[in-house]
């Protein structure tokens, strides 16, 4: 039945004027989120679960909805995107209600609603994929708008409203959640835990955990920390939980200072999840973490260090930017993203004095932000975003990446303190409420004389970046002209305004040049007779954004000198610039991998040889030909061993050793990591833990050697940790030397069920693709390519992405890249999300084939 025909039907409605509800349809769309947010006020929900103690058993629960209308004439649609027999009862204002479902939302007609004060009661059964069920314990995740898939809500951010739980869960387990626990009563082998009413939260910010956990308590400056784990390895635990504590201490003291306002929700618990599928997770007083990222190993590298000073400030920002104050719709997802690293760059730089941050922040954003925006697929910072079920196809590397750059040349225009004021004027005006990226810029803009308006049309409303051209008129002596040009290579003569540190280097020095790139060709003053430098790079303090074209003398000189160049941000902005020049075409992938090669023995800082080590192994598996990897690899491993012999620090040592690991494929390497793995090498100074020994498992089995299924099987024997046992026993299949094996896991993905541990699947399938097994693996493409919708459709924000880059990343031969040209010009109508991710994700695929031949 069409809707304005079921209305008249329902509430006996006669004139199509009063007709103003939006139909239903899949999702929460734009307009319906529109038209509720203009009706509805004063939403409050009082929710209870009762948790089995079998995950296959069903979670049962009853909501309370409270809230108030505006104008009960439409009928009002309540999202539950589950089938209706899951609802068992249905009542407003305590009058039954017939169950009526469409679309994933329940119908409720005009005539059960009333202007001003309404209540709905619902009894239902969850649906389970936003639980994430194991055997003893499990987790809600709802971002980006799967609270209804759990419970019925109005599930879209601009309705925020406090949230009360109630938790019967089995006894002995632990559970937490945004609000305080108030009480627990045990009863008959039954916990009932019922917390507090949390703050306005939108249903994406709700979370609770449950199951068996232990929990470690500590206080600082008088504020109470828990922190709930699984970990069994207790020395682990004891290395690590003091610095997780102090690390969110710190980055709620300074976040409190930054912004003028004290933490803004009533406690802060953290929940260290096995595999999670994130990083972490913002649920406002309870923050939910990656526990692999968070308790570290005595092997942890210092990026690893870095990255969880960096985890931790993010999560923590995304209290006031986020949680306090939330987007008003997920085009400006990137808002609260982009503020959480930005800030927790600034969170993390004082407490680690001894780390180059600015090169920190090259390395860490740029790398990543240009593997999307090279590409043909590449997004805007700002997308927009018709349903809130295409939400979680808009996060990715430019989100992450590309945004905190910008917002680095945003702060530079507006200035720090005018940035700071801003933002406290921000969070004051929009506290517990919502609010827009055009309602920031309007707050700035007040702040600078430049048109951000015309800046952020180009920088966050566009994707892609630009190229920029080194200009330089010179012989053997003298430098008579330098000029920048940039151009657009999309073709809409999109000009970018940023500012560069144009470096020149001599024998003597380096001369850094400032130049505001704000016009299509910028002329370098230079003084008269000035010497020819040894070489010209435009972005060389590392701060511009773009394709950086060098003069052919700068990229000789740097393929032969690269070693020598004293500024170590200098360096790794020349290795950028000339990885950028061989995925174009230029610089053979050879060439670079005999430059890393050289470098790496030279190299003194820590971050540079991470980035060369990734360099090297992405040259080393993918741009050069089998032929020239078993030519390269007994060089490349004496100088990982090299590396991992001579170097003093701890967390470098584990960067040759983890690099060594991946790369080893010699007879006597492979056996060396043997030997290692059956604890008959130690190295000394690098101390082995668990996760080591079964990463080395995973890369000699991969290698098909004949003692495989052996190995498999001691290593799972050796586990001790449940959930790392777990796992690797889900991801075996996958490594086994039969193909029959191996073709009956890829099957068995095709079943959603068989996907849910989605950090599970991503690693098991790029062992399938791994480049050794690459020219057999070439079968999954397809399927693969296949499922994607589904995955799209079933699978976290992140999955889709990390599924087709899993597949795709092993593989580099033209008949692979074909498959992939073919399907999507087959696909004419495919989803133009999906198509940016396949476009991405085989954006290396695609150069790699074209190189090589």
């Amino acid at each position: 039945m069409a809707w304005v025909a079921w209305e008249r039907h329902r509430a006996g409605v006669s004139s199509l004027s009063r007709v103003s509800a939006v139909p239903p349809t899949d999702g929460i769309s734009l307009a319906l989120a529109g038209e509720r947010a203009k009706n509805i006020s004063a939403l409050q929900y009082d929710l209870s679960l009762s948790i089995p103690d079998r995950k296959d058993y069903p979670i049962r629960g009853r909501a309370s909805i409270a809230f108030q209308l505006a104008d009960p004439s439409p009928p009002l649609l309540l999202d539950f995107a589950q089938p209706a027999d899951r609802v068992s009862s249905l009542t407003a204002g305590g009058r039954p209600v017939p169950v009526e479902s469409s679309h994933g939302h329940l119908v409720i007609p005009p005539t059960f609603l009333r202007r001003g004060d309404n209540e709905i009661a619902i009894e239902f059964v969850a649906g389970d994929l936003p639980f994430n069920r194991n055997d003893d314990y499990l987790y809600s995740l709802f971002v980006p708008a799967r609270a209804s898939q759990a419970f019925p809500c109005f599930d879209q951010p601009d309705l925020k409203a406090p949230l009360t739980l109630t938790l019967d869960i089995p006894s002995g387990w632990e559970a937490v959640a945004n609000g305080f626990e108030r009480d627990r009563h045990v009863t008959g082998g039954r916990t009932t835990v019922r917390f507090a009413a949390t703050q306005p939260l939108p249903t994406y910010l709700f979370g609770f955990a449950a199951g068996k956990f232990t929990i470690e308590r500590a206080e600082r400056n008088g504020r109470p920390f828990r922190l709930y784990h699984r970990e069994t390895d207790a020395a682990k635990v004891a290395r690590n939980r003091d610095a997780v504590f102090d690390l969110h201490e710190q980055a709620l003291e300074w976040l409190e200072e930054y912004t003028g306002r004290k933490y803004p929700f009533e406690k802060l618990d953290f929940v260290l999840i096995p595999s999670f599928q994130f990083s972490g997770m913002e649920h406002a007083g309870a923050i939910f973490y990656n526990s692999a990222s968070t308790f570290l190993d005595e092997t942890a590298t210092q990026e690893q260090v870095l990255s969880r000073a960096s985890l931790i400030a993010h999560e923590t920002s995304h209290m006031w930017f986020g949680d306090l104050v939330t987007m008003k719709w997920f085009d400006d997802v990137w808002m609260k993203e982009v503020f959480a690293n930005f800030m927790a760059a600034k969170i993390v730089n004082p407490s680690f004095p001894d780390i180059d941050h600015d090169l920190r922040f090259l390395l860490q954003h740029y790398p990543t932000s240009y593997d999307i925006d090279r590409t043909a697929g590449a997004n805007a910072i700002r997308q927009p975003l018709e349903n809130l079920n295409a939400a979680g196809s808009l996060y990715g590397n430019i989100i992450y990446d590309k945004a905190p750059i910008v917002m680095r040349q945003l702060e530079e225009m507006v200035g720090p303190e005018g940035l700071r004021d801003g933002l406290r004027e921000y969070l004051n005006k929009f506290a517990f409420h919502n609010a827009t990226w055009n309602d920031l810029i309007g707050i700035l803009d007040a702040r600078t004389n430049e048109d951000l308006a015309a800046w952020s049309h180009a920088w966050v409303e566009e994707p892609g970046r630009p190229t920029i051209t080194t200009e330089a008129k010179r012989d053997a002596s003298a430098l008579s002209s330098l000029a920048l040009s940039q151009s657009d290579p999309r073709g809409r003569t999109l000009l970018w305004n940023q500012r560069l540190q144009l470096a020149m280097g001599f024998p003597n020095g380096t001369r850094i040049t400032p130049v505001h790139m704000n016009g299509a060709r910028v002329q370098i003053p230079i003084p008269p007779a000035m010497p020819s430098p040894l070489y010209i790079l435009p972005n060389g303090e590392g701060v511009g954004y773009g394709l950086f074209r060098l003069d052919e003398a700068s990229k000789t000189y740097f393929l032969e000198h690269l070693p020598d160049v004293g500024h170590a941000v200098t360096r790794a902005t020349a290795w950028i610039t000339l990885w950028d020049d061989m995925l174009e075409g230029g610089t053979p992938p050879k060439t670079l991998v005999e430059l890393a090669l050289r470098s790496l023995p030279l190299e003194k800082e820590e971050q540079n040889t991470q980035r060369i080590l990734n360099y090297l192994g992405q040259a080393y598996w993918i741009f050069i030909s089998d032929a020239d990897r078993a030519a390269f690899a007994p060089r490349v491993e004496a100088v990982l061993r090299a590396g991992l012999q001579q170097s003093e620090a701890r967390s470098l040592k584990a960067a040759y050793f983890n690099a060594f690991r991946r790369m080893a494929i010699t007879r006597d390497g492979v056996a060396y990591l043997e030997r290692i793995w059956r604890k008959q090498v130690t190295i000394p100074g690098l101390p082995l833990a668990e996760p080591d020994y079964i990463a080395m498992a995973q890369e000699l089995a991969v290698r098909s050697l004949p003692n495989t299924a052996a190995i498999l099987s001691e290593q799972l024997a050796h586990i001790e940790n449940p959930d790392r046992r777990a796992r690797f026993a889900f991801i075996s299949p996958a490594l086994s030397r039969e193909d029959a094996v191996r073709d009956q896991f890829f099957g068995s993905l095709s079943d959603v069920g068989n996907r849910r541990h989605e950090p599970w699947v991503v690693d098991a399938l790029g062992y399938l693709n791994h480049p050794l097994r690459a020219p057999r693996a070439e079968r999954y493409i397809q399927p693969s390519l296949d499922l994607l919708a589904e995955v799209n459709r079933t699978g976290d924000i992140f999955f889709p992405m990390r599924w087709m880059g899993a597949v795709l990343g092993g593989h580099s031969s033209p008949a692979a890249a074909r498959t992939v040209v073919d399907f999507l010009e087959r696909q004419k109508d495919y989803p133009p999300r999906l198509r940016q991710i396949v476009q991405q994700s085989s954006d290396t695929l695609l150069r790699a084939s074209t190189i090589k031949k």
